[in-house]
């Protein structure tokens, strides 16, 4: 897909299939938890990442090329385009998966980064100017309130888990700004040659961490090598361009609202793959979350 083709109407097809755009990122990008869990016993996070961002530059750039999509047409471009690459992916997954690495329980990390829909909803306002309406931030409160009911069963280790909070932290910011940033700078680019230019220096940041403090140290049992595919095939390519593509149509707050949606839909995946059992309270907590979805997206 270029730039390009959003200047032509779209077809009553194309419309139809777009509506269901913000369904399928959320249950592509819901798996990428299940895909970690799948992971990282196996293999450090930094490492795992590294691999990850190296597999999808080989893939991505070899369609780039064999399609000749249309490169960044200006090196500002290319700037802005990296930087939020860094932030979502270096930043964010990498807080994502050191949290879950170091101990941090799967619940309180699903709580940190919950919280990006409301700070995006600030940022939004100041950074973007869009006007969020007050039927919006109802939505944001309700789904916020969701995301606790559903992972409150997980939520453990309470002072101890303290310490282990600085990575979801740094999470939360990456995934927040670099929201905010691609809005601003750089919403419309090609998805293929868009894709190298974003996993780049995610590649060269993550692999010198990685070497910096990890073995690097990988056991290529059968397991790990499905989530490695996993996570490059089904979420590097599929979710993050989905994601691109929702950026580039809607409003920062509409699209960080259905970041609501991931912990019901990954609980979901869970007792369906792990058998994890669901309490009446996930289930109240995933309603809430839908009816803010659509509360802040109406």
């Amino acid at each position: 897909m270029t730039t390009s083709s959003l200047d032509n109407p779209p077809t009553p097809l194309a419309a139809r299939l777009a509506a269901f755009t913000p369904l399928l990122f959320v249950v592509l990008w819901s798996t990428g938890f299940i895909g970690a869990k799948l992971g990282l016993p196996d293999c450090e996070p930094l490492t795992l990442l590294t691999l990850r961002y190296a597999a999808v530059l080989v893939l991505m750039g070899a369609i780039a090329l064999a399609t000749r999509a249309p490169w960044p047409a200006s090196p500002a471009q290319w700037v802005h385009i990296g930087v939020s690459g860094l932030l979502i992916h270096a930043v964010y997954l990498g807080g994502v998966f050191t949290a879950i690495r170091l101990g941090l329980p799967a619940g309180v990390t699903a709580l940190v980064v919950g919280l990006q829909p409301v700070l995006t909803a600030l940022g939004a306002g100041l950074l973007l100017r869009e006007r969020v309406r007050a039927t919006q931030w109802a939505g944001l409160a309700l789904g916020l309130a969701g995301v606790v009911l559903v992972v409150a069963r997980k939520v453990e280790g309470g002072p101890a888990a303290a310490a282990l909070l600085l990575p979801a932290i740094v999470a939360l910011a990456g995934i927040t700004a670099g929201t905010l940033y691609q809005k601003r700078f750089c919403a419309s680019f090609d998805l293929r040659t868009g894709s190298v230019v974003q996993f780049l220096p995610s590649l060269v940041v993550t692999g010198l961490g990685a070497w910096r403090t990890e073995t690097m140290v990988v056991h290529w049992t059968p397991a790990f090598v499905f989530a490695l595919g996993w996570l490059v095939l089904v979420l590097s390519l599929g979710a993050v361009s989905l994601l691109n593509v929702l950026i580039r149509s809607g409003s920062a707050v509409n699209v960080a609202s259905l970041f609501y949606l991931t912990p019901p839909t990954t609980a979901l995946i869970a007792w369906a793959m792990f058998g994890e059992t669901l309490t009446g309270l996930a289930l109240a907590g995933m309603g809430l979350a839908v009816l803010g979805v659509w509360l802040a997206r109406k």
